[in-house]
Formats: C-alpha cells, structure tokens, sequence
C-alpha cells in the first residue's frame, strides 16, 4: 500500500508539469512514429500478428512497462492498476439521491442516483474496440483490451477504484409532449478521467442493467442497435462530425426479450453492452426536469458546473453567464444540425433528452444516412408523422432550443429573458450559413456568389426528382472532371450522376456549375476535384451495411463490423476492401425494405 501511494503521488506530480515538458514527450512520440514508418517490424507487431500469436502473452507488456505502468514503447498505461478514473467531482458538485435502493421511482433534489452496473451472467465477448479512444483519449496501450481485467470493466463486472456508478435524472420533450422524468435507463456513467492532454472524458456504459430510471425497460441493450452505435459513434467521427466516441463493444449470450416492432413479435435476442466516452453526458432534459420541478437552486449549481467545465470563455462571475451561455448553445446546435445535414445524417429521435448540452451527436437509436437524396426520408419507423424527418431536422433543433430557453427562464431576469428570445431568432441565419457554407465546400466553391444558394436548391431539387443517390452523387461530382462534365461524358463508374443525367434540366445546371467555377480564382480542376473529395466521403454508414454486420454478429462472425470499423475510418479514402464489399456501388434490392425502430 506504501508503495501504491508513492506511485499515485508521483503520477499527480507528472500531470502538473509544465506545458513544455508534454511537447517534449509529443516529440519524442512523433519520432517513434517516424522510425516504425519506415518498414520496420516491432516485437509488438508481431505479437499482434495472428500467424505469431505464441509470441504474445501478458508477460511481454508487464516486463516492458516502465515503474508508473506505461509502456516502453508508446508511453501508454499496459496496467489499469495506476489507471485514475473517479466519480468524486460530481459526488462532492451535488447531492446524490438519498436512496440507495434500485428500484424504479421518481427522484427528486439529485443530479444523480448510486447505482451499480449488472453484469451479464454468461459469458461475454469483447466484438470491437477503437484503438483511438483507448490509446489517444484513455492513454491506455491496445494491448490492455485483451486482459481479463478490461472485459471485465467495459462489461459491468468489475468497479475500478476510485469508481461510484452514477445514474443521471434528466426529463425530457418527447415527439413534441413534456413527458416528465427519464433519466439513464440502461446505462451508467463510471467516472471521470482526464487524460495526458488535460481533456476530460466521462465513461459510461450502455446496456448495463436497470436503474431507478429504467421505467418499464430491463436496462439492457441488444446487438442490432449496440453494433449501430459502435460503428455509427465512430464514422461521425471520422466525418468530422461533433460526437460521442465508443471505446468497445461487448457481446454475450444472455437472452434480452424485444418486439422490434411493437406488433406483438417478441423474440430473444443477444443483449450487448457499448462503453461510450464523451466530454459531457448533459443534455437539454438535464435542465428541463430541474425548471419543470422548481429546483431552481440545484438548476443554478448544474448550469454553473457545466459553464465552468466545458464554456472556457464565459466568465463565470458574469451576470450574464447564463445568457451567454444560451447564445453559445444556439450556435453550437445549429453547426451541428448543418453538418448532420451536409452528410445526410438523420438522427431519428431528436426530443430534448437526445440532444446534448455540448452540441455533440449522441444516444445513437434508429439513426440513418439517406440513400437517395429525399427531404421526407424518416429513418424511424416508430415516427408515424414524420416530426424527425431529415428535412425537418433544423426546424426541430429550434424547438428544443426554445425549450432550453424555457428551462433557463428561472436563472435569467425579464430583461435577459427578452434577449434569449432575440438570441434564439437568430438561430435560422446561423443554421443557413452554416448550411451553405459546408455545400459550398461539397461543390468546390470558392468565395460568395449570390446565385450560390440557387445552385445548391437547384442540385438539391433535381437530385429528389431522380431519386439520385445523395453520397455519391457529391462524390462523383468530386471525381469526375470539368472536361467530361462539358461533353456529357458519363461513364458506368459515375452512376449517381448517370441517374441525375436523366432529368432534362441537367445540362442547364451543369452549364451553371461550370459557369460558377470558372469564376473560382487561381484555381485548376485538379485542385479542385482534390478539394471536393476531402469535403464528400465515398463511405457512409449505410443502413444495408449495418444490417449486414449485425447480421453476421448475430451468428458470431465479426468480421464485418472489424472491416466496416476500418473503412469507416477512412471515409473519404477509395479503399479496395471497400470497393470489394460494394461500399460506393448502389446499395442492393433487400436495402429498401429495411426498417429500423425505437426499440433496442
């Protein structure tokens, strides 16, 4: 015990160093990195190598880390006995629900609830992981997935010290109605942990059993909708799309009842568990259910904590804290919806409980990416009136900014309540901008031209009338060149475009795009199909590429889900796996009679 306390003293110190001394260390990382680009085959390669697997065992990493746990190598932890993870700050920031019981019921005066995860009781398999969070986000070495101490962490088996699961109470506008306490129903948030980098990351899991939030759920999440978010959480990402991260994936045997489609069809299906890192896990609803239950003191504290942690340029001693805040949210919100829209991402359940007080993409349920492009595309099947629509994707982020402008209203007086009003009427000017400016960039525009808005209407209106693939349609306008463009020359390889070629307008627009970039100053068309390609991905999660992956995990193949992990990190990359699996190629028949639900 001595011993550990001299350690963890000694790691206390290392994160107070100066800022030089973490360039030092980047440097020196930096140079590795250059040394093993150059063709050299490391012992860890090899023990990662299938064909070499004798060479690995635990105690190759034990006897190479160094007296703090790192490893020699790469200077990540290969041990989670130093690792620091802990739930005090929010313990010690506010008051824990006195009950200790778990059962379902509603809390009051709490952020919230102690709640242990539940472990599955068969055996559990670890399907994924993104070596990138583990290793850039939790300094923890890849290697460290494969103990059996780490399968046991991300499956709810084992508290690591320092660790006090929290459950948090939130509420929320579901599908337009108040409908009052939600909270974590099936996941619980294990800690905190900051990295090297000084970042904050909160882990939680997914699908780790009931809590005093879950309703009439089991607390449980199953494979289909586990895999979704896995990949999902990790290609927006890639996008370069504020979101959630997932750190892994575990799958096991234990039957979870569901009727995905609420029509009486109940089967058992494999639950999973998804540990899901984020700066924040607070959302709109977090505010909500504080105003809507007049706690205005705790709702003060909350909104405090969260400005203090995560809005670095507000002054926290300002009367207009709160004011600020709100206007920075707004703007956050409608970047976020721009970018989901620039990419054909329809999030599904947009209430206020599904969006973060961060503007990060979180609670991955019956998301979609549009094949075609058409602005009524719903990717929920539980949405009967079409409210989550893509189309209708920036009027929704209104309303639920109007109603964390209601959640506000305590905290603010009269004449700042008026001026949260004026903030939010400007949210569609900031959205449209936005919007357009991120198009622009798809269409290898440069500068301001008034027609640009009618280009991109037009593009758009003509793409919904031939039903023209949204993806690949950009892309191929990204591949193809002006000259082919100017003689109609479309080959089988541009089949968005052939489809968009079909419509009697098409030439008339081509006539304007070209128009509109010859008037693109010192450019050339190489630089410009360079340009549009990093702004258009080739790959996109599409909903028949999910489907396969949950498919075969569900007969415990994972190859499909380890490929699509790889690809997906590379959108905007040509891949040959890719090519091979018919990634960029029309998605096939059986695609459009996918659906997928609310229920996971």
């Amino acid at each position: 015990m001595k011993r550990m306390k001299v350690q963890k003293t000694i790691i206390v110190k290392m994160l107070k160093r100066n800022m030089m001394k973490m360039m030092i260390v980047g440097l020196i990382w930096e140079s590795t990195v250059r040394i093993l680009s150059r063709g050299e085959r490391t012992e860890f390669e090899a023990a990662s190598d299938p064909e070499c697997s004798s060479v690995y065992s635990s105690h190759y990493f034990v006897n190479r880390e160094d007296n703090l746990g790192y490893s020699k190598i790469n200077r990540k932890r290969v041990s989670m006995d130093l690792w620091n993870l802990t739930s005090e700050e929010l313990i010690e920031s506010f008051p824990l629900d006195p009950i200790k019981e778990n059962y379902v019921r509603q809390v009051r005066d709490s952020v919230f609830s102690a709640v242990q995860p539940a472990p599955f009781k068969s055996a559990v398999k670890l399907v994924a992981v993104s070596k990138e969070v583990v290793e850039d986000l939790l300094d923890l070495d890849v290697s460290i997935t494969k103990t059996k101490e780490f399968i046991q962490f991300v499956s709810g088996a084992r508290v690591l010290h320092g660790s006090v699961p929290l459950t948090h109470r939130y509420g929320g506008h579901q599908f337009g109605v108040w409908v009052g306490q939600l909270g974590d129903g099936r996941a619980h948030l294990l800690g905190v942990y900051v990295n090297r980098q000084g970042t904050r990351w909160e882990l939680q899991l997914k699908g780790s059993g009931k809590t005093p939030y879950s309703r009439d759920g089991d607390g449980r999440a199953v494979v289909r909708s586990s895999v979704r978010e896995f990949l999902c959480s990790e290609a927006l990402n890639y996008l370069g799309i504020p979101t959630s991260r997932a750190a892994s994936l575990i799958v096991s045997n234990d039957d979870v009842k569901r009727d995905q489609f609420y029509n009486g069809d109940v089967k058992n299906e494999k639950g999973a568990i998804v540990l899901r890192v984020a700066k924040s896990w607070f959302r709109f609803g977090s505010l909500e259910i504080l105003a809507h239950s007049g706690e205005t003191e705790l709702l003060r504290k909350l909104v405090d904590f969260i400005i203090k942690q995560h809005f670095p340029l507000i002054n926290t001693t300002s009367s207009n804290r709160f004011l600020d805040f709100f206007s920075q949210v707004v703007t956050d919100t409608s970047y976020l919806i721009a970018h989901w829209m620039s990419v054909g991402f329809a999030h599904g359940v947009c209430n206020t409980d599904n969006f973060s007080i961060l503007s990060v993409t979180i609670d991955y349920g019956p998301f979609g990416f549009m094949d075609f492009y058409d602005p009524n595309f719903v990717p929920n099947t539980s949405d009967d009136e079409g409210r989550y629509k893509i189309g209708n994707q920036a009027n929704v982020g209104r309303y639920n900014l109007d109603k964390l402008r209601n959640a506000l209203n305590p905290l603010l007086d009269p004449k700042q309540q008026l001026l949260a009003e004026e903030i939010l009427k400007g949210y569609p000017d900031l959205y449209q901008t936005k919007l357009m400016e991120l198009f622009k960039a798809k269409l290898g525009l440069f500068g301001h031209d008034n027609d640009d808005d009618y280009l991109i209407a037009y593009l758009l209106k003509l793409m919904e009338y031939t039903r023209a693939d949204f993806t690949m349609t950009f892309r191929q306008l990204s591949e193809i060149t002006q000259q082919q463009l100017e003689a109609n020359s479309i080959s089988e390889e541009y089949w968005a475009l052939q489809d968009l070629a079909r419509h009697k307008k098409f030439s008339h627009w081509v006539n304007l795009y070209l128009s509109r970039l010859n008037r693109n100053t010192v450019d050339s068309d190489e630089a410009r199909r360079t340009r549009m390609k990093s702004a258009n991905p080739r790959y996109i999660l599409r909903n028949w590429m999910a489907e396969s992956a949950i498919r075969k995990t569900e007969r415990n193949d994972f190859s499909e889900v380890h490929l699509l992990q790889k690809i997906l990190q590379h959108p905007f990359n040509k891949q040959t796996d890719a090519e091979e699996a018919g990634y960029s190629s029309r998605p096939p028949p059986w695609a459009r009679e996918l659906r997928v639900s609310c229920s996971s």
